[in-house]
């Protein structure tokens, strides 16, 4: 005759211990079942229904924005405008200032950081500087020439670069000052 699975023989050949725990096994799980069917003590249960009176959220009212007031740029006319290019000013005389009246030579039309020096040519007895100017054209360049868009006068021509004088306005101060410049040897 089968036992749950097991036959007759099967049991005898369990120890006496093991045939104990497989007849009390069932009332066991009988009683935990029994003891997890408890009603209304659950204090999780009561604390969801009792959440909505006894918590009140006070919501602070969003700060009032206060509207957009745009300002002028340069509303006392202390500043000067830095997306204009500035003009050249006629100085009074007596101070450094570029000479706007004289015709412009063909180095001038570029940055003097796009101007290249290749290479340099001796002609009686007066030194060349080779300059590769961006539209790949060589022009010649001596001492005295103009080259570079801020007034850079040639003061030397060596083997190995250039050497120029410039005239650029100040930013602060608006005066036109002196600074050296060099167009070094390209290889």
């Amino acid at each position: 005759m089968k036992r749950r699975g097991l036959d007759k023989i099967a049991m005898q050949k369990l120890p006496r211990e093991g045939r104990a725990a497989m007849h009390f096994a069932p009332i066991l799980a009988a009683m935990l079942l029994a003891a997890c069917q408890g009603g209304g003590g659950d204090d999780l249960d009561q604390f969801m229904r009792d959440a909505d009176k006894t918590m009140k959220v006070k919501i602070e009212p969003l700060p009032e924005v206060t509207p957009y007031v745009p300002m002028q740029y340069n509303a006392d006319d202390i500043l000067t405008d830095p997306f204009v290019a500035r003009k050249a000013i006629n100085a009074p005389s007596g101070h450094l200032q570029p000479n706007l009246t004289r015709p412009r030579e063909p180095l001038e039309l570029y940055p003097l950081e796009n101007l290249k020096f290749v290479g340099s040519i001796e002609k009686a007895r007066l030194k060349y500087a080779l300059i590769k100017a961006p539209d790949g054209s060589i022009q010649q360049l001596k001492v005295g020439n103009y080259a570079g868009q801020n007034f850079g006068l040639v003061t030397n021509i060596e083997a190995t670069g250039i050497l120029l004088k410039e005239i650029v306005q100040d930013e602060e101060s608006g005066e036109w000052v002196e600074r050296d410049a060099s167009i070094e040897l390209q290889e």
